[in-house]
């Protein structure tokens, strides 16, 4: 991917030193603001290329439409949900995430509510404190030869996998990305969840909270669940319906719940916080000293590598889809063909500061086409004109092979100044054009022609600079176009 300039970046929340060491040890300046209120962040947020928020900050559209400047928001964490990535989008942000910095550390407390639950160990804990010795009340159950339903198989599902595995539970699990063929690896059985709900003696969540996800277990899931089951959710509040949880609960057919997340954070209604078959804490699952350091040095290393134009990691803005599939040889590069065609077309007249992430919201007029082999083919219709190039990627580096029908002898490096021509080939075509470019204070420095020579063809020179009027080849050329790249 190309650089990106980030000069400045505000921190608005407590995040781990090493994140602000690693932005500044790159020539990036940093400003450090905590429990900014909305209106001060709205103030602020114009003078800044770079937000970097943990869950605290809600990055809302209202803030976006404040930041001329700003071209990043990395969120320190998994998950995105305090960010409008669709305002974001559409003003050519990129959002991006660490998602796999908190993976142990969520992993790792869901582990600790399922056996919580199962052996009741923080009433236990609560009951010696206020000095009683009641061993028959906090009577619990093995996890071994136990199901657990794993809802989500991303990493931290798979971390609590083969963490549960070692307790002798059995694993089945629901993921619709996740191909049964990977989860088998990890010892889970995949299946429905119309499956799953009725096998289970314990179910975790972890899964993302979008559309298809808010109230996934709900009155009708737990219905179809073993009576007594018990749930975790470490993942986001909402995924549970909390009221036909505290319904379950009250019913006997949920035996227990172990919550981390919560609708509305803190809960303002304590009726599940204060049940006593729900263990429950204040959104720890990113909250050890390890996870907030991987975080910390992921998201600013990822906002390094973006500015030096080396990895585009963790970006969750909506997908790109490819222009023109040309080739096995093309394929790890076809997602971003389309929107990199888009931004070179728009950005001469856009006033939306065109980019890979917003530009497809800002153009609905293209359509893809595949053919060739390793060969990017692009066609415009404009004017009703129609224009023709074909390129590909030799040695690292982009060439074009082919405009309007005039295939190069040799492809023509995408670098440099470039000047293309239309004109009729002859033997004093080129002197021609020298001598106009010399009068112009611009040299020759590479020439390219057509392997033959259809009418017109178009003919490409490496010039030392741009020419600072194109009128000047009018004597000499039907058309003419320059670029800098």
């Amino acid at each position: 991917m190309a650089p990106t300039s980030i000069k400045s970046v505000l921190i608005s929340e407590s995040v781990d030193p090493r994140c602000r060491a690693i932005l500044e040890e790159n020539g990036i300046l940093v400003t450090e603001k905590q429990n900014m209120k909305k209106e001060e962040l709205i103030a602020e947020i114009g003078l800044y290329d770079g937000l970097v928020v943990r869950s605290a900050t809600k990055v809302t559209a209202d803030i976006i439409s404040a930041a001329h400047n700003l071209k990043i928001i990395g969120r320190a964490g998994t998950g995105v949900d305090n960010v409008d990535v669709n305002a974001a989008t559409h003003k050519g942000i990129i959002v991006m995430n660490t998602p796999s910095g908190n993976t142990i550390s969520a992993a790792e407390l869901t582990c600790a509510l399922l056996m919580s639950l199962s052996r009741n160990v923080p009433q236990a804990v609560m009951s010696m404190k206020e000095g009683n010795w009641d061993r028959k009340k906090f009577m619990g159950s093995e996890l071994y030869g136990k199901v657990l339903g794993i809802v989500g198989l991303g990493r931290i599902g798979k971390e609590v996998a083969t963490r549960m595995q070692a307790f002798g539970m059995k694993t089945v699990g629901y993921d619709p990305i996740t191909p049964l063929e990977v989860s088998a690896t990890w010892g889970v059985e995949q299946m429905s969840l119309e499956q799953l709900w009725p096998l289970c003696d314990y179910i975790t969540v972890h899964t993302p909270l979008m559309p298809s996800t808010v109230g996934l277990l709900n009155d009708n899931t737990f219905a179809k669940c073993k009576k007594g089951v018990k749930v975790v959710n470490c993942a986001r509040g909402g995924i549970i319906d909390e009221a036909a949880l505290l319904r379950a609960l009250e019913s006997g057919q949920c035996g227990g719940a172990g919550l981390d997340v919560f609708n509305e954070e803190p809960p303002k209604n304590r009726s599940l916080v204060d049940h006593p078959n729900v263990i429950c804490c204040p959104h720890l699952g990113a909250s050890t000293k390890e996870a907030q350091a991987r975080c910390g040095e992921d998201i600013a290393q990822q906002i390094v590598d973006m500015v030096k134009g080396k990895n585009l990691v963790g970006a969750v803005s909506p997908p790109r889809y490819v222009l023109y599939n040309s080739g096995e040889c093309m394929k790890s590069c076809t997602g971003y063909m389309k929107s990199a065609v888009l931004v070179g077309l728009l950005s001469q007249d856009c006033e939306c500061r065109p980019n890979l992430i917003n530009v497809l919201s800002l153009s609905n007029q293209t359509h893809g086409a595949s053919e060739g082999n390793g060969v990017c083919k692009v066609e415009l219709v404009a004017g009703g004109c129609s224009y023709r190039v074909s390129g590909s990627v030799q040695g690292g580096a982009p060439v074009l092979l082919e405009l309007n029908g005039s295939v190069f002898r040799q492809p023509i490096a995408l670098c440099g100044n470039l000047l293309f021509f239309r004109a009729s080939g002859g033997p004093q075509l080129l002197s021609s054009m020298a001598g106009v470019l010399a009068a112009n204070g611009v040299e020759i420095q590479s020439f390219s022609a057509p392997t033959a020579h259809p009418e017109d063809p178009w003919h490409c020179v490496g010039v030392s600079s741009l020419l600072p009027d194109l009128s000047v080849l009018k004597p000499s050329v039907k058309d003419a176009a320059q670029l800098q790249i």
